[in-house]
């Protein structure tokens, strides 16, 4: 009896440890994946990958407008001489043109000369009409003789539509270019008038050079502006303000 006991203890013993042994063996055969070595994985993977190139270059920024008071240096010390009188002039946006001399023989300036530039340099918004400073007027002489007679363009002269503190608003500015010569050349020489007070802009985009006169005591002012003439908004009503009024034509 204690021997059968003993056999079939003996043989659930045996079935008990085949049953342990079949998880072991298979555990054995499928590694464990740890995150350690999933991170060395992409880490060694990323490494491989070569490195990605930007196709776009960088491109240096151009500031829209710079300037400054012109240096000491910049100033001419010795007087002007005086111009022929002669002057070429022609009004891009109207199309019109005025050649003749803003001088009287005596020397004196030519109301009626000046009477004819005064109504073709009017604003191309509103009409109005007024006298342009007639020391501006002598610098386009001598842009014009120092050119060869060349007829000096017009961009933009009075503009009653623009701002107060405009010289353009006070007829005391102009936008201009020379025939056949590059707007560098007039603005090298346009800088050689500068004997105090004077406004000189060149505008590479559009080509011309804007001169003008500023109130006593104003510091000469130099400067490039990249964005072009500018086309202006919708006029507004304004009253006249100090601006002089048109000279009446002398017979």
């Amino acid at each position: 009896m204690r021997l059968a006991y003993l056999v079939v203890a003996l043989v659930s013993l045996a079935a008990a440890g085949t049953a342990d042994a079949t998880p072991k063996t298979a555990s054995k055969s499928a590694p464990k994946v740890t995150a350690t070595a999933t991170a060395k994985t992409a880490k060694a993977d990323k490494a491989t990958k070569p490195a990605a190139t930007s196709s776009k270059k960088k491109r240096r920024r151009t500031a829209v407008f710079s300037g400054a008071n012109a240096s000491k240096s910049q100033i001419r010390t010795e007087p002007l001489e005086r111009p022929s009188g002669e002057i070429w002039l022609k009004a891009e946006n109207l199309g019109e043109e005025f050649k003749g001399n803003i001088y009287k023989k005596d020397g004196t300036f030519d109301d009626a000369s000046l009477a004819k530039i005064d109504d073709m340099f009017r604003c191309v918004k509103t009409g109005e009409v007024r006298a342009v400073r007639a020391e501006l007027l002598e610098h386009m002489s001598r842009i014009y003789d120092h050119f060869g007679g060349k007829q000096v363009i017009v961009v933009s002269g009075f503009r009653f539509a623009e701002r107060d503190s405009s010289r353009h608003f006070h007829a005391s500015a102009m936008d201009i270019r020379v025939k056949d010569v590059s707007y560098q050349q007039v603005y090298d020489f346009a800088a050689t008038l500068d004997t105090g007070h004077m406004g000189l802009g060149r505008y590479p985009t559009s080509q011309f050079v804007h001169v003008d006169y500023r109130a006593p005591g104003e510091p000469s002012f130099r400067w490039t502006d990249y964005s072009g003439h500018s086309s202006g908004k919708k006029a507004k009503k304004k009253s006249p303000g100090r601006t002089q009024p048109a000279r009446k034509p002398v017979s």
